[in-house]
């Protein structure tokens, strides 16, 4: 006899296993991301279908793609683009391309190929950052490149997710629906576009008339879930549509204040799409295709340091600083979830371990890479430090 527990209850408990996942990946130092993924498929059996998580993992991930966007106004995007996209063009063929090419070698079908190739492009930005920030290289000469790369593939994550859900709509897939699926692209780009231009122009002096916090939550959020929503609705991905919202009112002058009330409730219920994630990987028949599981996850760290070595030297990089860069991104996480959770049965599985083993590894190169770094080209020579005057 099962006992079905109250909607509240569950809600509870799932919030209090986020905060004890929270604090255990801070004292173990492994990214939050895979416990929370690993606590999904333990708790598959209990929450597979349960709407409340769904829903609540719905909202955290358009909440994560609107404030992404709120960093990209036209003329940031203009100038990343200009500088980053040899190695970013690089790091698509090298990583989607070439991955993509792999799985048709091992007689998967097109679609199922290119969600691979999806899977495992984007490295992940959360987890990349915060090493940075943990290991005290946010200043390295490096992380320019570094962080112009991961938002270069923030930019390009979402249109990739907007194509996979317009190839997995069904039924055969022509030249001619992927031109009208760009239509669709481009029109709620122009949409997001003229609305930052005329309706969200004047937005930052609104904002500041609104004196009661609660109703600019609700503003905000109805404005990222809307537009994320309307994406939905063309057949597009919720995702690119939160993005795209968010770069509707990055013109105004200072996002810290949108960001500053968007946050809390996105750090509250991104948790919850990566535990939903997990309770839609089922290991009933073990782990699928294991040479190309295998095959990819080899591929795509090489991939990564190539993208590093050839991408840093283009982008001006000396090849010690292009190596350890290349060294560093080799994680996936976030938006590897966000395109596999597009999958169904054993491509889901596959996807699962594969991201799974990508962030355990990435991490571990991560924290080797000054160490292989200086084996291949030697310690750099310290600079004679200047003798600083105490000013009096």
């Amino acid at each position: 006899m099962s006992i079905e527990l109250p909607s509240l209850l569950i809600a509870g408990l799932i919030l209090l296993g986020i905060f004890l996942l929270g604090y255990l990946s801070i004292k173990i130092k492994i990214p939050s991301v895979i416990l929370y993924i690993l606590f999904g498929i333990v708790l598959a059996g209990a929450l597979s279908h349960n709407e409340l998580l769904h829903f609540a993992s719905e909202i955290g991930i358009v909440l994560l793609f609107f404030l992404l966007g709120l960093e990209f106004n036209l003329s940031r995007l203009g100038g990343i683009a200009k500088k980053i996209w040899p190695a970013g063009l690089i790091d698509v063929l090298l990583n989607l391309g070439v991955v993509f090419l792999l799985g048709l070698l091992f007689n998967l079908n097109f679609f199922t190929a290119f969600l691979i190739g999806g899977i495992v492009y984007a490295t992940s930005s959360s987890i990349t950052a915060k090493q940075l920030q943990d290991t005290g290289r946010m200043a390295n000469r490096e992380t320019e490149f570094i962080l112009g790369l991961l938002i270069f593939e923030d930019i390009v994550a979402p249109i990739v997710v907007a194509v996979l859900m317009g190839l997995s709509a069904g039924g055969d897939f022509t030249s001619l629906d992927f031109l009208f699926l760009l239509g669709k692209i481009i029109a709620l780009t122009l949409g997001a576009i003229f609305l930052s231009k005329t309706l969200f122009r004047r937005f930052e002096n609104f904002l500041d008339k609104i004196a009661d916090e609660d109703f600019k939550i609700a503003l905000l959020i109805g404005i990222s879930l809307a537009y994320g929503g309307l994406a939905l609705f063309l057949g597009l991905s919720e995702v690119l549509g939160a993005f795209l919202a968010g770069m509707m009112l990055a013109e105004i002058n200072k996002i810290e204040k949108v960001e500053h009330t968007v946050e809390p409730v996105k750090n509250l219920m991104l948790p919850t799409f990566f535990i939903y994630f997990g309770t839609t990987v089922e290991f009933g028949n073990g782990v699928p295709m294991i040479g190309f599981l295998i095959t990819i996850i080899i591929w795509s760290i090489i991939a990564k340091v190539l993208v590093g070595v050839i991408g840093g030297r283009l982008y001006g990089l000396s090849k010690r600083l292009s190596l350890r860069a290349g060294l560093s991104i080799c994680a996936r996480g976030e938006f590897s979830v966000v395109i596999a959770s597009i999958a169904t049965g054993v491509i889901k599985v596959f996807a699962g371990v594969y991201i799974i083993a990508s962030a355990f590894i990435g991490l571990l190169i991560f924290e080797k890479a000054p160490k292989i770094t200086n084996l291949i080209y030697g310690k750099p020579q310290k600079k004679p430090k200047k003798d600083l005057k105490v000013p009096s």
